[in-house]
């Protein structure tokens, strides 16, 4: 019986100590303002754009070979371009495409070959494309898909504002006019507490498009094409009355925005054509 109890024990030990080894880490915030109401509002805001893994429809269904290669921005904007390049949306690509259970050759197998790889696919070059392909592993793909970004641009914006000050002013000038001198001194107060009064919002929605393809890797021919768009909302809101301010801004950033569209991107071609 002794014997039954200690390796009853015994498993229970090793079961919770699995379950400690899976479990992933966790991090305390070292903000001095952490736990405090402004820190509840900005991590309520910050919550919903962390990253959400996405359940693929045919997850588990082996998807064949593919090379993600990078494709073309032919956005104008400005921070766009600055905070992205092509190198940076394939590399999503390959984590969504992998994420979908496809098989992914990493960019970086293809080491300085990469640049000639990319054009012979850009030009439509079936000869160059198969010499790439007699290659180690590069000889089991199937695929090349590449997400190209068409548009990112600001569609709307909207703000609007409430300044008391110019009834605090009327309020005193009431309380003035009232003949006494304590309805002059409450016209004042009130004047005084509702001219500090103040208040604003504005947001800006933008829309960012993407384009995927899929090419025949052999071929070199285009089997597939699909675009997708997302609206990204930023705002600021503020607020005060009798010295005290209150502000707060937020939104999907573009980060979170390309992530969502490869995603979106990645499921249909999941669908459709693994």
């Amino acid at each position: 019986m002794a014997a039954f109890l200690f390796t009853r024990s015994a498993l229970a030990l090793a079961a919770a100590g699995a379950s400690l080894a899976l479990a992933q880490p966790t991090f305390q915030s070292a903000s001095p303002t952490a736990g405090s109401t402004t820190s509840q509002q900005a991590n309520a805001s910050a919550d919903k754009t962390i990253y959400q893994a996405v359940e693929y429809t045919n997850k588990n269904k082996k998807g064949p070979t593919v090379i993600v290669i990078p494709g073309e921005i032919k956005s104008s904007n400005a921070t766009f371009l600055q905070k992205f390049t092509a190198n940076n949306i394939a590399d999503f690509g390959e984590l969504e495409l992998s994420n979908a259970n496809f098989t992914v050759l990493e960019r970086s197998n293809l080491g300085p070959l990469l640049r000639e790889f990319e054009l012979a696919y850009n030009l439509g070059d079936p000869q160059q494309a198969r010499k790439f392909l007699g290659m180690g592993k590069l000889k089991t793909t199937k695929y090349v898909v590449k997400f190209d970004i068409l548009k990112t641009e600001q569609v709307a914006s909207a703000q609007q504002s409430f300044d008391g000050r110019t009834l605090g002013q009327m309020a005193g000038l009431l309380g003035a006019f009232s003949g006494s001198i304590g309805g002059a001194r409450a016209g004042a107060v009130g004047g005084t507490a509702l001219g500090s009064v103040n208040s604003g919002e504005a947001t800006s929605v933008w829309v960012i498009g993407m384009r995927y393809k899929i090419i025949n890797a052999e071929t070199t021919e285009q089997l597939a094409q699909g675009y997708t768009e997302e609206k990204m909302e930023v705002g600021a809101t503020s607020s005060g009355a009798l010295g005290i301010q209150q502000s707060q801004q937020g939104g999907a950033g573009l980060d979170t925005m390309v992530q969502r569209l490869i995603q979106k991107s990645v499921w249909e071609i999941d669908s459709k054509y693994k």
